[in-house]
């Protein structure tokens, strides 16, 4: 009952708050969302709160130097959502895609950082995935005194609203209960992803959505129920549900088909989900989809015969902390392998064997690729056998 009050008061105040921001910041909702002619791009998966890994991935790619400041020119740096959540130093990685944002502009450079399931869940208040050190991240000299204040607040709500025979027992013990469940700099951490606050507001304002040249960059995929929509349409109910929380239930940024959740592109079947793929790709006028959400064995995983890449390697502690990232030079494709430049293969078969195998030969051993590579020997050799 007490998380069920919990999230219904803090959804109230944030589609107040949505409300206002949008208001106060049209911009918004004339974002840029396709660029043509880029000549290098990074794109980088889920980060999940490790800061650590995320600037080396960075370094690797030539994008920052050693004291964390932009190098990398005019490349286009794609993340393509979840920085928050799973670990503890979201609010260190979204503070470096920030300062990037600019260093990157005046070197004609550009940063995107996109919605992904995560931080619409920050934003609306769906905090189950929120690591313990995130909240210690927010917390200030003056957090007690905060929470104090939310604790007698939120007592004396019940007491206002409810008969004193519902009321519960508020001894020593009740109290101890609801301040584990609110942690110190919970409450800084949610006026900071409020709509008004610094990294509501900073999410709000990006697109769920990006075309760049040929290549379609978002979250989780293009399930049916958008595959004949538009980049910008898909961007412009993003942000109309931000606005409205009415609009939260079936709506895009929940939905299982919608782009902050869809699966399809990364566990269906290739004879299932090839035509649904095609359609996508000739409605949207694109080449290829780059999508993060769905966890690969450890590396860049073309499927579709490199139509569609996934990028979400596993980057932080929660999964495995594995090193890589999609570089996309002068129209070649690469994974940035730890370190290592591997050109991505075109087949799913013996030349995806290849690449994999390079791969696993630069992790520490074993190899998270291993099963992978067995899996698909086996496949080959029975194909090869007529079994």
């Amino acid at each position: 009952m007490m998380k069920s009050n919990k999230r219904i008061r803090w959804l109230s105040l944030t589609a107040i708050l949505i409300a206002a921001a949008c208001l106060l910041n049209p911009a918004a909702a004339r974002a840029e969302d396709s660029w043509e002619n880029v000549g290098r791009i990074v794109a980088i998966g889920d980060v999940h709160g490790d800061y650590n890994q995320f600037v080396t991935l960075l370094r690797q790619s030539g994008l920052i130097d050693e004291k964390d400041d932009w190098i990398g020119g005019a490349t286009h740096l794609v993340q393509t959502g979840d920085v928050p959540d799973r670990g503890p130093d979201t609010r260190k990685a979204m503070d470096l895609l920030m300062k990037l944002e600019g260093q990157a502009r005046k070197s004609k450079g550009y940063v995107h950082a996109l919605i992904g399931n995560h931080e619409a869940m920050n934003v609306y208040g769906d905090l189950r995935y929120v690591h313990a050190g995130e909240y210690a991240a927010f917390q200030t000299p003056r957090s007690e005194q905060v929470r104090d204040r939310a604790y007698e607040e939120y007592v004396r709500q019940i007491k206002d609203t409810r008969p004193r025979e519902q009321w519960p027992d508020f001894e020593a013990g009740y109290r101890a209960l609801w301040e584990k469940e609110y942690p110190l700099g919970y409450f800084e951490h949610r006026q900071a992803f409020s709509p008004s606050g610094k990294y509501g507001k900073w999410i709000i304002d990006h697109n769920v959505i990006i075309k760049i040249n040929d290549i379609l960059f978002l979250h989780g995929g293009i399930g049916p129920n958008y595959a004949s929509s538009t980049v910008r349409e898909i961007n412009k109910q993003a942000r109309e549900a931000f606005r409205d929380f009415n609009l939260l239930n079936g709506g895009l940024l929940v939905d299982s088909e919608g782009p902050l959740w869809y699966r399809g592109l990364a566990n269906n079947e290739d004879a299932a989900e090839g035509p649904h793929l095609e359609a996508v790709l000739k409605n949207f006028g694109a080449k290829r989809i780059v999508i993060g959400h769905t966890p690969t064995a450890g590396t860049v995983i073309p499927r579709f015969e490199g139509r569609v890449l996934m990028i979400d390697v596993g980057l932080s502690e929660a999964y495995g902390r594995r090193l890589a990232c999609l570089v996309v030079e002068g129209g070649e494709f690469y994974s940035l392998h730890r370190g290592e430049k591997l050109p991505m293969p075109a087949d799913s078969g013996p030349g995806l064997l290849e690449y994999l195998k390079k791969a696993a030969a630069l992790d520490p051993q074993p190899s998270p690729l291993l099963p992978l590579i067995t899996s698909l020997e086996n496949k080959l050799q029975a194909v090869g056998t007529g079994n």
